[in-house]
């Protein structure tokens, strides 16, 4: 009797589900043995499987996961908002911030003058792809950092920057996604159409600010490990559903979410930890979707603008690090390194880069998307490096050693 294979809807989105996974880790297991982040990885899978590569994944299913975006950079935002804790701000919270704030901001600004003054391209444009800009990837430079075995000051610096450095993207982009609403309406402007923006943005933190005092009072009902991981869950899918409402970023929010959580639950880091656990699957479908949104042909399109992004945003990062280390006195090596180790860039960005392909016209919103997915690739790909050259120049690295223990530098002077 022959065996009848009938693929309705609902097997065909598990298969393209199942398929998108599948091929996102049989790719890390290439980029791995490259020394590349998996991240990577996962954004060629979704090229490799998607409408401009095999097709093994329908553009509709590609437009139906639209929502993956918001729910990915609901448990990102959350995440981040553990960084500021008041405990770990008091000691020399301030010098990093400072250090933290210049080099994010000196990128942001340096790509928007470029594009709006160069490129002749929209404020809305250059503010958002800005903005994006300022994200840097800690992922990359942490593993140079282990792999490596670097210590000492510079290496702690850069470990408190990239931490703080995706919440100051974060609140840029919320603020330039305002900025750029208000300059959507401001053809037909009235007081009510610029304040609303605001409004909504100050009361999705707020909305954010309360689910934490709420999310505490259930911590102290339920003993459940899984239940407060679910009460995280549900509390995030929430504020990014009701923030999708009124069409405001979920980031401030959820932000907000985490890092008052962080500040009065006794119960946070352990909370936090589940979260982490919980999203990777979350997050690998965000990557992969996002390599799948890549419109190849517009590459031809964006590439003088994605090329002088490239190294606007590098030399942005260089600059502003420089700037903020002197302007705090820090010793020489952070001064003159530390813009080395900020190149990367992935999650958050790529987020950002969705989200505002939302705001902007299809033609802007896709460059937009086409140069931050594309730029990702690169700078995943120079990062490890440049990482690797920081922590050298900045005599970070531990000296290699002859077997019997003794410096090979000695050894070879002896």
């Amino acid at each position: 009797m022959a065996l009848t294979l009938h693929v309705n809807d609902t097997s065909l989105i598990i298969l393209e589900l199942a398929a998108m996974l599948s091929s996102a880790f049989a790719l890390s297991r290439v980029t791995k043995r490259l020394r590349l982040p998996n991240v990577t990885a996962y954004i060629l899978a979704g090229i490799l499987i998607g409408p401009c590569g095999l097709k093994w994944i329908s553009a509709d299913m590609v437009e139906s996961m639209g929502f993956v975006t918001d729910v990915a950079l609901a448990f990102i935002a959350f995440g981040v908002g553990k960084y500021f804790k008041w405990t770990t701000l008091r000691g020399n919270g301030t010098r990093v911030a400072v250090i933290t704030v210049f080099e994010a901001l000196a990128a942001a600004v340096a790509i928007a003058l470029v594009m709006l003054y160069v490129f002749r391209l929209p404020l809305s444009f250059s503010l958002l792809l800005g903005a994006v800009g300022s994200a840097t990837a800690p992922a990359s430079t942490l593993m140079t950092i282990r792999q490596y075995k670097a210590k000492g000051h510079f290496v702690d610096t850069i470990l408190q920057v990239v931490a703080l450095d995706d919440a100051v993207a974060l609140i840029a982009f919320s603020v330039c996604a305002t900025i750029s609403q208000i300059a959507a309406t401001s053809g037909r402007a009235d007081a009510l159409s610029i304040l609303l923006p605001i409004l909504y943005n100050i009361a999705a933190a707020a909305l954010g600010v309360g689910m934490a005092f709420l999310l505490r009072w259930g911590e102290t009902r339920v003993t459940s490990r899984y239940n407060r991981l679910l009460m995280v869950v549900i509390l995030l899918l929430a504020l990014s559903g009701l923030c999708a409402a009124v069409d405001v970023s979920p980031l401030l929010s959820c932000m907000a979410l985490g890092t008052v959580h962080a500040n009065i639950s006794r119960k946070g880091d352990a909370l936090f930890k589940a979260v982490e656990r919980f999203t990777p699957p979350v997050l690998t479908f965000f990557f992969v979707v996002s390599g799948m949104r890549l419109d190849v042909p517009a590459l031809r399109t964006a590439g003088v603008i994605g090329v002088t992004y490239f190294f606007v945003r590098i030399l942005g990062k260089y600059a502003g690090a420089t700037l903020g280390a002197a302007l705090t006195h820090e010793e020489p090596a952070v001064r003159r390194y530390l813009g080395l180790a900020l190149v990367p860039q992935a999650g958050v960005s790529i987020g950002l880069a969705a989200l505002g392909e939302r705001m902007l016209p299809a033609e802007m919103g896709d460059m937009l998307t086409t140069i931050v997915l594309s730029s990702a690739v690169l700078y995943e790909i120079a990062g490890p490096g440049l990482a690797k050259l920081s922590l050298h120049l900045a005599g970070a690295l531990e000296p290699s050693r002859a077997p019997n223990g003794e410096p090979l530098a000695q050894k070879m002077r002896a």
